[in-house]
Parts: C-alpha cells; sequence; structure tokens
C-alpha cells in the first residue's frame, strides 16, 4: 500500500483509501457476508474476482455512462478510482421474478410499486426489466422504494437520467451474458456525479455480489435458481440453525471451496479469460 494511501472506510467487503483530492483507492477483500453479518471464513481470491469483473465492465460501457476506473493495480484486487459525490439510491434493475421482488410480488402484486401481471411465479422472466430503487442502508438491510421517492432524492430529471442508464447498462450486461449461457437475472448500480455534475458510474460493476447470475442450461422457473454467487455459504448458514446475528459462523473447507470455485466460474464465463491469466496480469480484462 502507498505510504500516501489513507484509509477513511471499511465496507463488508471492500477497505476505501483517499490517495489525494481527486483519487481514492477501492481494495477488495476476500470476505464474505450473509445475511448482513460478515463470516470469520474468507474466501480465496473473491476480492480479485469482484475487482477484476468489475474492472472489464468498467472498460465494456463507457458509451453508455462514464465511470469511475483510473486503473487497476498489479494485486488484481485494487482499482484506482475518481472520487464521486454517490447518489442516496441504489438502483436495482430487473428482468427476472426474485429475491425481495419476488416477496413484494407475492404480498402485493407488484415490486416497488411498479404493477406487474398475475400468476407469475418465482424466478419468471418479467415482461420488460424494471428499475427499482433502494435507499443505502449504513448497517442492516437496504430498504426498497418507488420511482417517486427516488425522483425526490436525486431530483426528478437526475431520476429520469439514472433509469435510462440503469437499462441501458442492464440489457448490454444481459446479452454479452446470454451469449454465454448465463441469465442476468437483476444487478444493483451505485452512481454519482463528477465535480461537473456528470453522471458516473461508480462502486462495482455486474460481479456475483451485485448480480444474480444463473447458468442458463438449467433455468427452471417456479422456484430459486443454482446462483454464481455466495449460495452455498448462505445454505450452509441456513442449515446451522444460526440465528443470523453476529458472530457469523466459520465456514467449512469443502464449502469455501466450492464457493470459490462458483465465483472464478463466473468471472470466467463472462470474460472469455482463464482466471489464472488475469492473476498474472490484471490488464488483461482492460483490453
Amino acid at each position: 500500500m502507498p505510504e500516501t494511501a489513507v484509509h477513511i472506510a471499511s465496507g463488508k467487503v471492500r477497505e476505501l483509501y483517499a490517495l489525494d483530492e481527486e483519487r481514492l483507492l477501492l481494495v477488495a477483500s476476500d470476505r464474505i457476508s450473509t445475511f448482513d453479518v460478515i463470516l470469520p471464513t474468507e474466501i480465496p481470491d473473491k476480492g480479485r474476482v469482484l475487482t477484476g469483473l468489475s474492472a472489464f465492465w468498467f472498460a465494456r460501457t463507457g458509451h453508455i455512462v462514464p465511470n469511475h476506473l483510473l486503473a487497476v493495480r498489479e494485486d488484481g484486487r485494487s482499482l484506482e478510482c475518481r472520487r464521486l459525490e454517490m447518489l442516496p439510491v441504489e438502483v436495482v434493475v430487473r428482468g427476472y421474478l426474485s429475491g425481495s421482488g419476488w416477496k413484494d410480488y407475492l404480498a402485493t402484486g407488484a415490486v416497488c410499486g411498479q404493477a406487474l401481471p398475475t400468476g407469475l411465479v418465482e424466478s419468471d422472466r418479467l415482461p420488460q426489466p424494471i428499475v427499482t430503487p433502494a435507499t443505502k442502508a449504513a448497517s442492516g438491510h437496504d430498504e426498497n422504494i418507488d420511482a417517486t421517492t427516488a425522483a425526490e432524492l436525486v431530483g426528478a430529471a437526475r431520476w429520469t437520467e439514472v433509469e435510462a442508464v440503469a437499462l441501458a447498462l442492464y440489457r448490454f450486461a444481459a446479452e454479452h451474458a446470454d451469449a454465454r449461457g448465463i441469465i442476468l437475472a437483476d444487478t444493483k448500480f451505485e452512481l454519482g456525479l463528477d465535480r461537473a455534475g456528470t453522471l458516473v458510474l461508480g462502486d462495482e460493476a455486474l460481479t456475483p455480489d451485485s448480480s444474480r447470475f444463473w447458468p442458463a442450461d438449467g433455468y427452471a422457473p417456479g422456484g430459486p435458481q443454482p446462483s454464481y454467487d455466495k449460495q452455498y455459504v448462505r445454505d450452509y448458514c441456513e442449515s446451522l440453525g444460526w440465528d443470523k446475528t453476529s458472530p457469523g459462523p466459520e465456514v467449512p473447507a469443502a464449502v469455501v471451496a466450492g464457493t470459490r470455485a462458483r465465483y472464478v466460474e463466473a468471472f470466467e464465463a463472462l470474460t472469455g479469460l482463464a482466471f489464472d491469466t488475469y492473476l498474472a496480469d490484471p490488464q488483461v480484462v482492460l483490453r
């Protein structure tokens, strides 16, 4: 770590450092959380998967919206980024009915106030992708909100721009993933403003931590789908009868290995690169 880097924040996965007044360093650890609790066991190389995939997408979506990426560090887990004023909403784009969206639909027939056709089942493909905002929680779960509330938080014109950008990003990534046998069920974006007031994509993008990626060859609506993420860890923790409060349980080696394999499989399928190639030369994802 450069001596000039000043630690300014810790997240569930990332450590944030200030390099100077214009730049930040985002370092993705191998920590994993379930039910908003950081577990004591890490998943080897998870942070490098998140960093490499984010950089891969940043390098390919600049025609849709500018992003904060300046450079990928040689450790494969650190990104140099522009400082932004982040918007106070997270933007989830859903192409399929899953997670909190499915729970919302069961209760109300809508997701974040957006009415959907009756008779849908869990994991169904939606007639068209929808944008569902959420407030950012400092701790605990983010709270889904409707578009009217989001527009009040960021301004109506800005929210219209955010919705258009988020849908364009989702459609671009979903088409890319579909060609590689992967369904992008939903994904979360965080956007901010640079000093000129331009909308900029920040944080991470289109990773297994911020998205639901499903293998297309096993897709079967009517229940949960296998997923390229922390599913193995979640299922293990659920099996223990754990009360989902801190401290979290240790994770056995077999579950760690299975989880790492899913993250790496997602990286390789989406990028078309061997993960070892990325480890040897992180710049490869930018080409």
